[in-house]
């Protein structure tokens, strides 16, 4: 089993909004002393944060789930609630962030970029903070925001200057483990390589990194082998060696075939035809290698390649090699465009936007906008008062006007929000619209069925002022 991971789903979850608090300030001789409840917290944010000493994303393999806190709900006595605490997750520098449908959404390079996956819900406004000079004694509170998250793609590719591509045992790992301080596993045996391994290699003034990939076979890039889940990470090196096998034991394959066959697979990748490439002619301390690389070399040169005959074992020709590859990788970064530092851009919206759309569907007029459909998840559908004061919002935000020139009349369905989560409701347009309307505390004359709870405390109230009842207890008779 390898400890290697460079690909994984993660379903993340921010923190929903705490819900604001219904509160009036009470204290001795002054019973009514005004609404006093205190705001729901944010929810927390769930962020990506490039870290350098993450190199894999095997965290993530065992645990894809990942939600950060909610917020806390708000008190009486204007006590807000305590915002949920965000959730740092360390990814390896190079992880492209896909959605569920492949489309990116983040390429996060260079130590310390941040992506927020999932943004922290709001926190509902308590009943003190929606108090007006008409309403001065709300009944009612706004609920806090689900915090927004789902399902994304982490896939990791390799940030190096240089990449070393070739056959299983071709010598690529024998090679990184001469140039750098890497110690990848050794074997005399196929596709003993099965991670990517990293490598640091100082030559002269110049530092670059070194990356020895999985080997390529025919068909690499369809599936075959290991190499269509690693040929991602040659896509970010700024050169490619090409390791042949001048001592191949197999009386099959040659070093210039087995070079036009990893060529061809990287061109069927594609993306890589214009990185520089060099050819390493490796383990000429075998006799037989020695004279074979001495063979095809000319060949090799007069295709435009630049070749180094070496032998990881001997330590034979890796310091030319090494310095080369040092020359190569400056050309590479000298030619890259200098990198801006990041401007902050910030786009407000126009405040004259009403921000919302009306679409007619099956006879279901659909209101969909963000202001809308905010204010339906804020709103406590079992509080009468809290849904006269969303039709009050709609009224002022346009939606009744709108709904009319549409087409829309008494008793016709209404949706707000999209078609798996929408609130559906029979639309009876408003006469009156204000705090004049409202009745006691938590209460709406404008809603025809009220609230279980408040008709049968206006049935106790009737019957506390009835007169014929107070007679008929004190007269049994």
């Amino acid at each position: 089993m390898t400890t290697f991971v460079d690909r994984v789903e993660l379903h993340v979850a921010a923190g929903n909004g705490g819900h604001g608090c219904a509160s009036v300030h009470r204290e001795k001789f002054k019973p009514l002393g005004g609404p006093d409840g205190g705001n729901g917290g944010r929810g927390g944010d769930v962020t990506l944060v490039v870290d350098q000493s993450v190199t894999t994303l095997l965290d993530y393999h065992h645990s894809p789930h990942r939600k950060a806190t909610n917020g806390q709900p708000g008190a009486g006595d204007n006590r807000s609630g305590k915002d949920g605490q965000d959730l740092i997750l360390p990814v390896p520098d190079g992880t492209v962030v896909y959605d569920k449908d492949g489309n990116v959404l983040a390429d996060m390079v260079g130590h310390g970029t941040t992506f927020v996956a999932g943004e922290g819900g709001r926190g509902g406004l308590g009943n003190a903070a929606l108090a007006s000079a008409r309403r001065k004694a709300p009944g009612f509170a706004l609920l806090g925001e689900p915090g927004k998250g789902g399902d994304i793609v982490l896939e990791l590719k390799t940030v190096a200057d240089v990449a070393l591509v070739g056959y299983p045992s071709a010598g690529k790992s024998s090679l990184i483990s001469v140039l750098s301080a890497a110690k990848p596993k050794i074997a005399d045996y196929p596709f003993t390589t099965l991670v990517p391994n990293l490598g640091v290699v100082t030559a002269g003034s110049t530092v670059y990194t070194i990356a020895d990939v999985p080997g390529l076979i025919p068909g690499a890039s369809q599936g075959r082998g290991l190499g269509l889940e690693f040929l991602r990470h040659v896509e970010r090196c700024s050169v490619l060696v090409h390791v042949l096998d001048t001592a191949t034991l197999e009386s099959d394959r040659d070093p210039l075939t087995d070079l036009d066959v990893i060529e061809e697979e990287l061109a069927q990748y594609g993306g890589l035809g214009d990185r520089p490439r060099v050819v390493v002619l490796n383990k000429i301390d075998i006799p037989d290698g020695k004279d074979l690389a001495d063979m095809i070399r000319p060949d090799l040169e007069a295709r435009g390649y630049r070749v180094f005959e070496v032998s990881a074992v001997a330590h034979l020709g890796l310091k030319e090699l090494s310095f080369a590859l040092a020359e190569v990788v400056a050309k590479a970064r000298a030619a890259k465009p200098k990198e801006e530092s990041t401007r902050v851009v910030i786009r407000p919206k126009a405040v004259d936007d009403a921000g919302f759309t009306i679409t007619e569907e099956d006879g279901v007029y659909r209101v969909r906008g963000e202001k809308p459909e905010r204010w339906v998840r804020q709103t406590d559908f079992n509080n009468d008062e809290a849904v006269g004061y969303l039709a009050d919002r709609l009224n002022r935000l346009g939606v009744e006007d709108r709904l009319m020139k549409a087409g829309a009349r008494a008793g016709d369905a209404v949706a707000i929000g999209a078609e798996d989560n929408a609130v559906v409701f029979d639309w009876e347009p408003t006469v009156m619209a204000g705090a004049e309307m409202l009745g006691r505390r938590g209460e709406d004359h404008r809603l025809d069925a009220p609230r279980p709870a408040a008709t049968r405390r206006k049935d106790r109230d009737a019957q506390r002022d009835d007169p014929q009842r107070e007679y008929d207890e004190f007269n049994p008779f």
